[in-house]
């Protein structure tokens, strides 16, 4: 049987953290902030200042700031990912709705018409589970949804435009995995990206924009789908063990090198550049942990930022 979690006041919370080695400067602001953010989620910024993943001590010298300012820069780091996720996400949906309707009509009975998608026998059950995940979307926000609202009173149905506003990525990544070869096909065209690729990145995206939504730790999150190797891969020249790339396969620099292939120019450069900022600040606050390990952990080679000039 499970053991209960005790709840533990502020005191309790710093003498565990103290226990555990880590300088305490002030007591009242250390109070303030664990009551502020919780103790719970900036005890999860832990385990890179542990001597080691046996010894659950901290390195001698380490201090709250500097796990607060681990802390404050997976939070800047998620919203700039978040971001720009959500302009992936936008565009992603935009051209869906375009292939989709033009190709199948504007009419929901239309356009979710089981015949539209793959003829593969095995993904049967997942096309009708997803037409069905969107059906309910019009369901269950043809009133509350101001868009979904006029399209269904003042015509009758809603075109596939205005649904994608309602569908979560999750949603967006299935469909994609479930459309006809000529269809998806023209998608990844856009994007200059083959189908195989895009369908994996779909997926990836969709899981980093859950987590930067729920405010989930992002900095050293493992994807559980690797992306296939790709030549921004080789042109960094990034280290390999037992034949594997060691960052950007299932790690946040891992979609730094999707957003490469998804964002404009423009759009690449300034998140980069954000990015490259937060990493400044958090090297400026935090003395215990070289920057070149907690880079390591993040999946960023030395020379990450090399990327964005490359073509």
């Amino acid at each position: 049987m499970a053991m209960k979690k005790e709840f533990k006041t502020l005191d309790q919370q710093i003498e565990i953290l103290k226990d555990k080695g880590l300088i305490i400067n002030n007591i009242e602001k250390t109070k303030d902030v664990l009551l502020r953010e919780n103790y719970f989620f900036i005890n999860g910024y832990r385990y890179i200042f542990y001597i080691s993943p046996k010894e659950k001590k901290f390195i001698k010298g380490t201090t709250f700031e500097e796990l607060y300012a681990l802390f404050l820069f997976d939070r800047c780091l998620r919203n700039i990912m978040f971001k720009n996720l959500l302009i992936v996400e936008n565009n992603v949906k935009s051209i869906f709705s375009h292939q989709l309707s033009k190709r199948y009509g504007v009419k929901e009975k239309e356009y979710l018409n089981p015949k539209n998608f793959t003829s593969d026998y095995k993904k049967h059950r997942q096309v009708s589970d997803v037409i069905n995940k969107m059906k309910r979307q019009i369901r269950v926000n043809g009133k509350q949804h101001s868009a979904t609202l006029h399209y269904v009173t003042n015509y009758g149905y809603v075109p596939l435009w205005i649904l994608v506003k309602v569908l979560s990525f999750g949603i967006i990544s299935e469909l994609f995995s479930i459309l006809r070869p000529e269809d998806r096909n023209e998608i990844a065209i856009y994007y200059n990206i083959d189908e195989e690729n895009l369908e994996i990145y779909l997926s990836v995206l969709s899981n980093y924009r859950n987590l930067c939504a729920h405010e989930d730790i992002v900095y050293d999150h493992q994807t559980q789908r690797n992306i296939l190797d790709n030549k921004y891969h080789r042109m960094l020249n990034i280290p390999m063990m037992d034949n594997e790339y060691i960052y950007g396969k299932k790690d946040l620099f891992s979609v730094i090198l999707i957003l490469k292939y998804m964002l404009t120019d423009q759009e690449f450069r300034l998140m980069c550049y954000e990015i490259d900022y937060e990493i400044s600040i958090l090297d400026g606050k935090v003395d215990t942990v070289s920057l070149e390990k907690i880079m390591d952990r993040i999946g960023f080679p030395k020379n990450w930022k090399d990327v964005v000039e490359m073509k």
